[in-house]
């Protein structure tokens, strides 16, 4: 018999950019501008982004399985939020399971990201603390991202 456990856990990100909130917006909902700083240029990536649309990764570990991300857009409001459930999944095993929700605001000149997620953890996988530092990467990754399209 196998011992099956789950840990919840909630985190929220906040970052501050030097874009208008419609640029940052763009770059969640514009696919070849999200692979960029989401997915990177090792992972495959699909995304429809609309209610109901699909995004998902796919993505080699160095030593381990196929890490494979899918969500389903929820709830978009243009500019303001986005809301998302996502499965993560290493192999065929099922890692977490999790509702994301994104919230754009003017900040001065630029814009202000909030991104609050919660997860459910199964079975010792994943570590909270490991998915607050990857989605944090990614959100740093999205302002290095921005910098290069305001310099072009």
């Amino acid at each position: 018999m196998t011992d099956h456990s789950v840990m919840h856990s909630t985190f929220s990100l906040e970052r501050s950019y030097d874009a208008s909130t419609d640029l940052v917006f763009a770059a969640w909902a514009d696919s070849k501008a999200k692979a960029r700083w989401f997915a990177g240029p090792a992972a495959e990536h699909g995304l429809d982004f609309r209610v109901g649309g699909r995004e998902w990764v796919r993505g080699n570990q160095a030593d381990g399985p196929t890490l494979i991300l899918e969500s389903v857009y929820r709830d978009i409001v243009d500019g303001a939020r986005v809301v998302y459930s996502s499965t993560l999944s290493a192999g065929e095993t099922l890692v977490t399971v999790s509702v994301t929700t994104v919230e754009f605001s003017p900040d001065g000149d630029g814009s202000r990201l909030l991104l609050t997620e919660s997860a459910a953890f199964l079975d010792g996988h994943e570590q909270p603390s490991l998915r607050k530092q990857g989605t944090a990467s990614w959100l740093d990754a999205l302002g290095a991202e921005l910098k290069k399209e305001s310099s072009a």
